[in-house]
C-alpha cells in the first residue's frame, strides 16, 4: 500500500510541475480559469495541492522521520517545504509570475494541516497495532 501512495504522489508531483511550467511560461490552462472562478481560489489551490502532496508522500514513506535540531520531522514534509520555498522564490525570475508571500502562507497552511492529519493517522495506527499485540 505504501508503494501505491508513493507512485500516486510522484504522479501528483508531476502534475504540479506541469502546472508550474504552464504558469512560468504564461500558457493558458483550464485549471487557471477554474482557480479564478473561485473566491480565493489561488490560495485554496495552494493549500490543497501542497497539503495533498505532503500527506501522500509521507504515507508512501511509511511516516519516515528525520531528527533535525531536536525536531522529529516527517521526511516527506521536509521535501515538500524545500520544494515550495524554492518554487515560490523562483517566481521572482519570471516576468509573468508574482512572488506573493500569501501563496507561501497558503502552502504552509496546507502542509501543516496535512502534517497534523498524518500525526492523527500515525497515532491511530500505533494504537491499533498495540491493541492487536495485547489481544
Amino acid at each position: 500500500m505504501t508503494r501505491l501512495f508513493l507512485v500516486l504522489s510522484a504522479l501528483f508531483f508531476g502534475f504540479i510541475l506541469w502546472i508550474v511550467f504552464l504558469a512560468d511560461t504564461g500558457r493558458p490552462s483550464v485549471f487557471f480559469d477554474l482557480v479564478k472562478a473561485i473566491p480565493y481560489g489561488d490560495k485554496v489551490g495552494h493549500a490543497c495541492l501542497f497539503g495533498t502532496l505532503t500527506f501522500g508522500i509521507n504515507l508512501g514513506l511509511s511516516f519516515r522521520r528525520w531528527k533535525i535540531l531536536r525536531l522529529n520531522l516527517h521526511v516527506g514534509t521536509i521535501f515538500v517545504v524545500a520544494f515550495v520555498v524554492l518554487e515560490e522564490l523562483s517566481q521572482a525570475r519570471f516576468p509573468n509570475r508574482t512572488l506573493d508571500p500569501f501563496d507561501l502562507l497558503a502552502d504552509a497552511v496546507g502542509i501543516t494541516a496535512a502534517t497534523v492529519l498524518l500525526w492523527l493517522v500515525e497515532r491511530r495506527r500505533k494504537r491499533r497495532s498495540t491493541a492487536a499485540l495485547a489481544a
